[in-house]
C-alpha cells in the first residue's frame, strides 16, 4: 500500500507545478488583455514616481488623479479623503462620543462657547464662558483645536478630568467627566413666537432628523401652536430618505413627494406620502434662501406643486441630483450622481453646471428684490420648462425653487461683516458675562421670555462696545457703526440669550430682526388659503 501512494508522488508534484504554471501563464494573458487604458494610468503613475525631481507619495498622486476623473462631471460628483469623511459621517450620523462642549480657543485658552444640552459637561454643570486650564492634570493652555478634541473625545465610559477657571466667582474647579455619546441636532432650535406661531430651524437632513422635527412638533403642539414656519435657510441636504419623511408630516393621502430617474433603471423611484399626522392640517410657511439646496428643495418643491403651504425668502440654490455615496477601504469615499430629483409636478431643480468654474458663483450674482410672486410672473420670460401646481399656478423648472413671496434679508454693512469675521460680537459678550452673568442667571434663571422683554444693552454698554471695537485691529468706522446700531444691540443681546438660553435664546432674539421671517408671518392668510383649498373647507 505504502509503495503504491510512493509510486504516484511524482505525479502529483508534476500535476501541481503545471497547474501553478498554467495559471502563472493565463493570469499573464488575461493582464495582456486588459483595458489599455488603465494599463496607460498605471506606466505614467510609476513613471513619474520613478523619475519626478521631488518625491512624491503614491497615495497623493492617486487622490489627485480621482479628482481630476471627476473634474469634468458634474460638481457634486466628489472624492472626499478620509479624515473629511469621518467628520461628515459624525455630522450625518447624528452623534460622537466624548465630553459634549462647544468651545472657542480665544488667547491661547479654551474657552466653552456652550455645554452641548444633555451632555456629560451640562451633567456635572460646566457653564457657557468657563475657562478649560487643565486637562487629566496637564495644563492645556496654547493648545490647537485638534489636540483639544484629541483630548476631550473618547470612548463612551471612560473619564477625563477637567479644570477650569470661572471668572463670575474667580476660582478654579476640578470636574471628573464620564464621556459619553453626544447627540448633534439638526434641530437648532423651536420656539413659540406671538403666542401661537410654531418656529422650528432645521440645519440639515441627517439620521436623526426626522425623529428631532416629529419631537419638536409635538412640544410646540402642546405649547399652542396653531401656525408653522420651517426655517430650511441655508440648510444644504442631506438624506433623501429624511427629506421623504418630514415632507410626508405635512402632505396628504397618497401624494407624490418626489421622484428620481437615472440611466439605470433601479436608481427610478417614488416618494409618495406614506402616513397621517396632525400637521397636515397646519399652515405652512418655509424659509428658503440661496444656501437651501437639494433635500430642502424636495420638501419645498413639495410643498409648492401641491400648494400646501408657502414658500418665503430667495430662490434656493438648484442641486436636483441624487448621489450614492460609496466607502473605499481605507475610509475615504465617493459620492456619485446616480439620477435626477424631479418634483411632483415634474420640475427638475438642477441648475444648469455648463461652467463649473463658475457654478457657486453664479447664484450669488443674482440681484431679487421684494415681490409678491405668487402667480410666479417673474420667472414668466424665462426659457425654462412650465408645470402647474395643484391649482394651476404657473411654476418653472431647472433653477431651483423660486419663492411665492421673494423677500430680501437684511444687509450687514461692510464693517459689520468685519465684525463678525474678526468675532468681536462674542468677544466683547464674553467679557460682559464674565462681569454679569452669575447676575443674570440669578435674575432670568429658565425664563426666556422674561429676558427679551426687559433686558437690553443701554447706551453706556453701547459706548463699552465701541471703545472695544476701537481696540482691535479692524477698520473703525463710526458712520456704519451709527447705520448698524439697532442691528448691533438685538446681535449683543442674542450672543448674551445664547449664553443663559442656548440656541433657542439666540434664534428667540434674533426673529425680531430677522426681517424674512417678519415679512412671512404676515402671509400666513395666503397659507391658510392654500391649506382651506387642500382640505376641502372654503
Amino acid at each position: 500500500m505504502k509503495n503504491r501512494i510512493t509510486k504516484y508522488i511524482p505525479v502529483v508534484i508534476i500535476t501541481l507545478l503545471l497547474g501553478i504554471y498554467i495559471g502563472l501563464q493565463l493570469n499573464r494573458y488575461m493582464l495582456s488583455y486588459r483595458n489599455p487604458q488603465i494599463s496607460k494610468f498605471e506606466r505614467i503613475l510609476k513613471y513619474t514616481e520613478n523619475f519626478y525631481i521631488d518625491t512624491l507619495k503614491r497615495e497623493k498622486l492617486i487622490e489627485d488623479a480621482i479628482e481630476g476623473m471627476f473634474s469634468n462631471l458634474d460638481p457634486h460628483t466628489v472624492y472626499i479623503p478620509p479624515e473629511e469623511q469621518l467628520t461628515e459621517e459624525e455630522a450625518f450620523r447624528g452623534n460622537f462620543e466624548g465630553v459634549g462642549i462647544e468651545f472657542q480657543i480665544i488667547k491661547d485658552t479654551v474657552v466653552v462657547v456652550s455645554p452641548i444640552t444633555g451632555g456629560p459637561s451640562e451633567a456635572v454643570g460646566i457653564l457657557s464662558g468657563d475657562r478649560i486650564i487643565k486637562i487629566n492634570g496637564k495644563s492645556c493652555i496654547g493648545y490647537s483645536n485638534e489636540q483639544i478634541i484629541k483630548l476631550l473625545r473618547g470612548k463612551k465610559g471612560t473619564k477625563v478630568e477637567v479644570t477650569i477657571y470661572r471668572p463670575s466667582i474667580n476660582k478654579l474647579i476640578n470636574f471628573n467627566i464620564v464621556r459619553d455619546t453626544i447627540n448633534i441636532y439638526s434641530v437648532n432650535a423651536y420656539l413659540i413666537y406671538n403666542n401661537d406661531i410654531g418656529y422650528i430651524s432645521l440645519n440639515r437632513f441627517s439620521e436623526t432628523s426626522f425623529d428631532e422635527m416629529l419631537d419638536a412638533l409635538k412640544k410646540l403642539t402642546s405649547e399652542g401652536m396653531k401656525k408653522l414656519v420651517l426655517d430650511l435657510r441655508n440648510n444644504p441636504g442631506g438624506y433623501l430618505e429624511q427629506a421623504h419623511k418630514i415632507a410626508d408630516l405635512f402632505i396628504d393621502d397618497r401624494k407624490l413627494i418626489v421622484y428620481t430617474k437615472g440611466r439605470i433603471k433601479e436608481f427610478n423611484e417614488e416618494f409618495r406620502a406614506e402616513k397621517e399626522y396632525p400637521y397636515e392640517k397646519i399652515p405652512l410657511i418655509i424659509l428658503v434662501n440661496k444656501g437651501s439646496a437639494s433635500a430642502s428643495e424636495i420638501i419645498a418643491g413639495a410643498i409648492q406643486d401641491w400648494d400646501r403651504g408657502l414658500i418665503v425668502g430667495e430662490r434656493t440654490f438648484g442641486k436636483g441630483l441624487v448621489q450614492r455615496q460609496i466607502l473605499l477601504p481605507d475610509k475615504s469615499a465617493v459620492r456619485i450622481t446616480i439620477a435626477k430629483y424631479y418634483t411632483p409636478s415634474g420640475r427638475v431643480i438642477q441648475r444648469n453646471y455648463s461652467d463649473k468654474k463658475n457654478y457657486y458663483k453664479q447664484l450669488y450674482q443674482l440681484d431679487e428684490s421684494d415681490s409678491n410672486n405668487l402667480n410666479h410672473k417673474i420667472e414668466e420670460n424665462s426659457s425654462k420648462e412650465v408645470y402647474k401646481t395643484r391649482i394651476g399656478r404657473k411654476v418653472f423648472g431647472g433653477n431651483g425653487i423660486t419663492p411665492d413671496y421673494i423677500v430680501e434679508p437684511v444687509r450687514d454693512s461692510e464693517f459689520s461683516i468685519e465684525l463678525r469675521k474678526n468675532n468681536v460680537y462674542y468677544l466683547f459678550v464674553r467679557d460682559y458675562m464674565d462681569k454679569n452673568g452669575e447676575k443674570l442667571r440669578n435674575k432670568y434663571k429658565n425664563d426666556l421670555n422674561k429676558f427679551i422683554r426687559e433686558f437690553n444693552f443701554s447706551e453706556y454698554d453701547l459706548h463699552n462696545f465701541l471703545n472695544f471695537i476701537k481696540k482691535q485691529k479692524i477698520k473703525f468706522s463710526l458712520k456704519d457703526f451709527e447705520k448698524d446700531k439697532e442691528l448691533n444691540k438685538v446681535r449683543l443681546k442674542a450672543f448674551v440669550a445664547r449664553d443663559l438660553f442656548k440656541n433657542k435664546g439666540w434664534y428667540a432674539v434674533m426673529l425680531q430682526f430677522d426681517r424674512q421671517f417678519q415679512k412671512a408671518i404676515q402671509h400666513f392668510p395666503d397659507a391658510i388659503k392654500f391649506l382651506q383649498i387642500n382640505t376641502g373647507n372654503n
